[in-house]
């Protein structure tokens, strides 16, 4: 029997590094919020799926109209992320109490996730024991630096990549595996790092390359210039094939 699939977005966040009067994911990209576009297309993929979206309780931005899921709950954002993650597991296991149910976990930053790259993942991580990412090889020179602005040593690109969101996992691996690097005190920025310091090695997944997340206040613009190529891309495609 296939599990239930639940989606994780951690959209409590305020986006200080964007420098906007408001938190990133509200934020407009052709009239519509970031976190509008980022459900759209986890939606478009999922349809069936079951949304717990972690919001911080006293927003005042969010409009649930932009949720197309027909199953979800908002749930209280915590001060890290892993934080938040961890009350959305929590819920979930009070609702639904099948560890092996199969838990995906999206940046709310990042709107240009493509359909392809979701299902992929999706049909990896539910044959995997252990789960796995989507992520992107490093094609550029990587840098390190000595803490004072200047190349300490230039570092092995071979085998690195870049982590990218969704990161899909069984439930009651990753509660175990956040649970613990949260009481130890380990700062962990995504779910493989949590996963992995039980020991464990995700599958690596790759994915487009525009798989873009916003960020900086430049970031912006290049989402929304990506949204309108893949929407070209797609119009082209299905012109294609009403010839």
């Amino acid at each position: 029997m296939t599990p239930t699939l639940w989606l994780v977005v951690p959209a409590a966040g305020c986006g200080r590094r964007m420098g906007a009067d408001r938190p990133k994911q509200y934020l407009t990209l052709g009239g519509r919020t970031v976190l509008s576009h980022t459900l759209s297309r986890l939606h478009a993929a999922f349809p069936e799926a079951r949304l717990c979206l972690c919001l911080d309780a006293d927003d005042s931005h969010f409009n649930p109209a932009w949720v197309p899921f027909r199953d979800w709950r908002r749930v209280d954002g915590g001060v890290e992320r892993v934080d938040s993650v961890i009350n959305a597991l929590e819920a979930i296991v009070a609702e639904e109490g099948d560890e092996q149910a199969l838990v995906l976990v999206h940046d709310v930053a990042r709107p240009c996730v493509d359909a392809g790259d979701l299902a992929r993942l999706f049909a990896v991580v539910d044959g995997d024991p252990v789960g796995g990412l989507l992520a992107a090889p490093v094609a550029d020179t990587m840098k390190r630096d000595d803490g004072a602005g200047r190349v300490a040593r230039t570092e092995d690109r071979a085998g690195m990549w870049h982590a990218l969101t969704p990161q899909g996992f069984r439930l009651g691996v990753l509660r175990r595996a956040l649970t613990r690097v949260r009481a130890e005190g380990v700062t962990v920025t995504d779910e493989a790092s949590a996963v992995e310091a039980l020991g464990l090695a995700p599958r690596l997944v790759p994915g487009r390359r525009d798989n873009l997340k916003i960020t900086h206040p430049e970031d912006l613009a290049l989402a929304g210039r990506i949204l309108a190529a893949q929407a070209s891309d797609e119009r082209s495609i299905g012109h294609e094939e009403c010839r």
